[in-house]
């Protein structure tokens, strides 16, 4: 039977490889999913940014204000994402939180109608991250 040992190492070096490249696949999606996320961080410059990013008028302060701060959560989204892609062991979290982020903000947008056009590329965007995202759970529970 030494045919099959062959077969059986053989075997078990693919699956290791392919789940060596599926490894390299979830931090490539996390990395595109960090970018997304650090995307609006601009926004923490101020009105003028913030109106640039999402074609709104920032009439008041406080609006402002909650805006900015908006900016501060994604860019602390977007680096537990990039270290994710470092630290194996926090990809599932770094999932879970950019799943609850994308898809809060997808089902927000259900219940409003007139998005402007810089809104509707932003959802645009989500759901590309939004794929991204299941498809690197998916591969990340699999392997």
């Amino acid at each position: 039977m030494p045919g099959s040992q062959i077969l059986n190492i053989s075997y078990i070096f693919l699956i290791e490889e392919i789940g060596e490249q599926m490894k390299i696949l979830v931090s490539a999606f996390l990395f595109i999913v960090s970018i997304i996320h650090f995307l609006p961080v601009a926004g923490v410059l101020g009105s003028d940014s913030l109106s640039k990013l999402y074609g709104v008028s920032i009439q008041d302060s406080n609006t402002e204000i909650l805006l900015r701060h908006r900016a501060v959560l994604f860019a602390i989204i977007g680096i537990f994402l990039f270290l994710s892609i470092f630290r194996n062991d926090y990809q599932p979290l770094a999932i879970a939180i950019g799943l609850i982020s994308v898809v809060s903000f997808l089902m927000l947008t259900w219940s409003v109608d007139g998005l402007n056009s810089k809104i509707s590329r932003v959802v645009m965007i989500d759901w590309v991250a939004l794929v991204l995202l299941i498809a690197a759970g998916v591969i990340n529970i699999l392997i």
